[in-house]
């Protein structure tokens, strides 16, 4: 019995042995087949370069066009969402307007409002529990100088000294103001980088701060320099002076409305401190009600809300963007398959002797369809490849020019390459069937 046994795990093991040898030897000769196929291919490929050519550009156009779309929007996306979402889920705004305004009715109904006052933003500070800090700023465009030189159009923002903790402002060079010189009143300025570039000739930030700069007849002295914070779609962040709020009400004219920026703990208690800032405005303000013709309709008069609003928005239009690029680049790629077709049964025609002579020396159905059809999967996986080159070229030649951001997406290159090649197989099932069909004795007949 156990002789028996120890019969059977032999034959057994044998067994085994030899199915794995099975395996691992039609492995070896479907890689040499798949091998010699596809150089194959590629040699039929540049025996016609014009044509094959011709054929490829239905599919790098089309896949050019996603790799474009995609890689500048998502380099806009990333800027975008760093831009607006720095402290963004603990900072929200009270203004006067909202940050989008999609209507010249809704434009016209907001300009209806009472401008955001100083007692506004003192009774929220003082009134709402959830809100960690409170500050509030106002802007306005002037032209400033100095020794050197001028610069004009700069945006000048009078803020309480809160607003460098809420926005997280970087003073690089030199400090911010104190509480002390902003309730004094003092005529102090924090500048951005390109106000050192325009106004000092591009000097070392260690050397602009302590000089003097003029802002509508007033005399600042430069106490400190900002890290530099760059483009957001192609607009500079960093031409701006930072002035005290007490002082900007000296020299701003019309000084218009407060837009107030609060800040709470931690991100849960978010709505529950929006609730309090609206329920303490409305109790100052009350509901407005706006006559339009025999309509009338009530308006709280104010807006609270978060970078949320303004990041929805642009979502929502570069999804838009997205699907009309998927659809244009889907009806390029469907019109280079069909060419991709026509090109491959033109090959077959081409080459209906050589596919009878090799079937006749013994190929079977199988090798002619895999011959073909990788024919027209390497030509569609090519075009796919060089669209995506093509689409990254493109998209940091306009990133250059324009001023757009750029990111390389990974999941764009396997989606572009991917769908091309899923085009070369649908495109050449037809052709490559057709191919394998042939009569070997009829191929050999014609001429």
């Amino acid at each position: 019995m156990k002789n028996a046994a120890i019969g059977r795990d032999n034959g057994d093991e044998q067994r085994a042995g030899g199915r794995e040898r099975r395996f691992f030897s039609e492995t070896r000769k479907s890689l040499t087949l798949f091998h010699s196929i596809f150089f194959l291919s590629l040699r039929n490929l540049r025996a016609n370069k014009l044509r094959t050519f011709l054929t490829l550009l239905g599919i790098i156009v089309g896949v050019a066009a996603v790799i474009a779309v995609v890689t500048i929007i998502e380099g806009l996306n990333q800027t975008v969402a760093s831009t607006f979402s720095a402290n963004g889920s603990t900072v929200f705004t009270l203004a006067k307007n909202p940050s989008v305004i999609t209507s010249r009715e809704e434009m016209i109904k907001m300009n209806k409002r009472k401008d955001i006052t100083k007692e506004d933003a003192d009774a929220v500070a003082r009134l709402c529990r959830r809100c960690r800090r409170v500050g509030w700023w106002m802007r306005g465009s002037e032209t400033i100088k100095s020794a050197y030189s001028a610069a004009d159009n700069v945006m000048i923002r009078g803020a309480s000294g809160a607003i460098f903790d809420i926005e997280d402002v970087e003073v690089e060079t030199g400090r911010g103001w104190t509480e002390n010189e902003e309730n004094a009143g003092q005529y102090v300025a924090v500048i951005g980088p390109d106000v050192v570039k325009n106004l000092f000739n591009g000097a070392a930030p260690e050397t602009v701060v302590g000089q003097e700069i003029h802002i509508h007849g007033g005399v600042f002295r430069v106490i400190g320099v900002t890290a530099p914070l760059g483009k957001i779609f192609g607009a500079s962040r960093d031409d701006f002076v930072m002035i005290p709020y007490s002082t900007s009400r000296k020299i701003l004219p019309g000084r218009g409305s407060l837009i107030v920026d609060l800040q709470v703990a931690d991100s849960s208690e978010m709505e529950g401190a929006k609730d309090e800032v609206t329920t303490i405005m409305r109790a100052r303000r009350g509901k407005i009600t706006l006559a339009n013709g025999d309509e009338v309709d009530s308006d709280q008069g104010f807006t609270v809300e978060s970078s949320d609003v303004f990041l929805n928005l642009y979502k929502d239009a570069t999804d838009n963007i997205y699907l009309v690029t998927i659809g244009v680049s889907a009806i390029s790629l469907v019109v280079g398959g069909i060419v991709v077709m026509n090109i491959m049964l033109v090959s077959v025609v081409e080459r209906t002797r050589e596919i009878g002579l090799r079937k006749a020396v013994g190929a079977r159905r199988r090798d002619i369809l895999q011959q073909f059809l990788s024919e027209a999967v390497v030509i569609a996986s090519l075009g796919g490849l060089i669209g995506v080159f093509v689409g990254f070229a493109l998209a940091y030649l306009i990133s250059f020019l324009v001023g757009f951001p750029a990111l390389v997406s990974y999941w764009s290159v396997v989606l572009g390459v991917g769908v091309s090649s899923v085009v070369g197989i649908v495109s050449g099932i037809y052709p490559a069937w057709k191919a394998a069909t042939l009569s070997p004795v009829e191929a050999m007949r014609r001429e």
